[in-house]
């Protein structure tokens, strides 16, 4: 599937990629890609290693120059311009910051090569400003090597900044912090850019980063643009199996479509029915893959004995046990549908107590829990 999105048609794209390939050799690592990203928005590219989702960046950044198609900025078709004529700005993974400057000087250094240079005065006081944006505003003299990797990153935004860019790139900037700094980064990167109304481009394989973090995102997957979509929109309608096991967590199960009415389907699963929202109509008698998101699935010792008529049930054979703070996490084996995993909230095993391994269970998801996806 090429993926194709379009813009309301007073809205003017700040970035824009139009049938736009990339080939090293005989690799296709971006293949037709067809996206507008939106002034002011925070827009993610999310997907594994060697999806596609660096080269779209590299692209934009113009570090790679496209095979086929088109790079659009502010407009302009920019697919053979350089990288130091584009107005963007690149924040790397491991930051490239020059560790015998000073954090000012670090700052400064694109200022510097400017054509025209700009006066010492101004260069003094827009490295200022971008130490007071980054929260930095007393550091201007330390050494790099000074800095904690909070800190650091921050030096590596404000010299991205000092620039003025029109959009700021981020390519995996918190794939080194440890996970209480990352998630404290992420609350100011959003926030810095909802005060600079800059156009963010993240580049990630965290989905919960993304999922945090983004106005928009692209989920990319062998090259391809697979999604694209606000952060509820991809968890709660995935296209195909590939967005439904990779943004976030799902059940996938393989069934046969009985009939269609209003907007559910009928699917046969293994002598139980489940009733399934879709994004397109299914024909009658085709098989099916539907995605059922853990959490969706309540666990019980019993069949509940007030089961809606149009809900789910199955018996199965709790396998694992897993306490995550907030929930548990369960794996459930079925002798037909295999294994799945089940979400209960502490609240629920408080209600219903704990389930062991080995301890028989009945899992239980409503009409139109389950959502029809692409088989790819």
């Amino acid at each position: 599937m090429t993926y194709t999105e379009q813009l309301n048609p007073v809205e003017s794209p700040i970035a824009e990629f139009r049938q736009t390939s990339k080939r090293f050799d005989s690799i296709v690592a971006a293949d037709c890609l067809n996206l507008q990203i939106r002034k002011g928005e925070f827009l993610s590219f999310l997907g594994p290693s060697g999806c596609g989702k660096t080269t779209a960046l590299r692209m934009l950044a113009g570090f790679e120059m496209p095979s086929e198609g088109e790079v659009m900025l502010d407009g302009v078709d920019v697919s053979n311009l350089p990288a130091y004529r584009r107005p963007v700005n690149m924040v790397f993974q491991h930051y490239a910051l020059f560790p015998h400057m000073t954090v000012a000087d670090n700052i400064a250094y694109g200022l510097r090569q400017q054509k025209p240079r700009p006066n010492k005065e101004t260069i003094n006081a827009k490295v200022q400003d971008a130490l007071d944006k980054v929260r930095l505003g007393d550091f201007g003299d330390r050494r790099i090597w000074e800095m904690s990797g909070g800190q650091q990153q921050r030096v590596a935004l404000a010299r991205a900044l000092v620039n003025e860019p029109k959009i700021l790139l981020l390519d995996e900037p918190m794939a080194a912090l440890d996970a209480k700094l990352r998630s404290e980064m992420q609350f100011e990167l959003q926030k810095l850019q909802r005060e600079l109304g800059i156009t963010f481009i993240l580049v990630t394989h965290d989905q919960e980063e993304a999922l945090s973090m983004s106005d928009r995102i692209c989920v990319m997957g062998g090259g391809k643009i697979q999604q694209i979509g606000t952060p509820q929109e991809l968890y709660d309608r995935p296209v195909n199996r590939y967005v439904a096991d990779f943004v976030g967590k799902s059940d996938l199960f393989e069934g046969r479509v009985i009939d269609t009415r209003g907007d559910l389907a009928k699917v046969e699963l293994h002598g139980a029915y489940a009733y399934c929202s879709f994004t397109q109509p299914p024909e009658n008698g085709s098989e099916v893959m539907i995605s059922v998101r853990p959490e969706s699935v309540s666990i019980h010792k019993h069949p509940p004995q007030d089961l809606a008529a149009d809900s789910t049930l199955f018996q199965g054979v709790v396998l694992n046990r897993s306490f995550l703070g907030e929930h548990t996490e369960y794996v459930i084996r079925h002798d037909s549908l295999g294994e799945f995993l089940v979400l209960a909230s502490r609240q629920v095993e408080m209600s219903l107590g704990q389930f062991a391994a080995g301890e028989t269970a009945y899992v239980v998801w409503r009409a139109g829990a389950a959502l029809i996806v692409e088989q790819k």
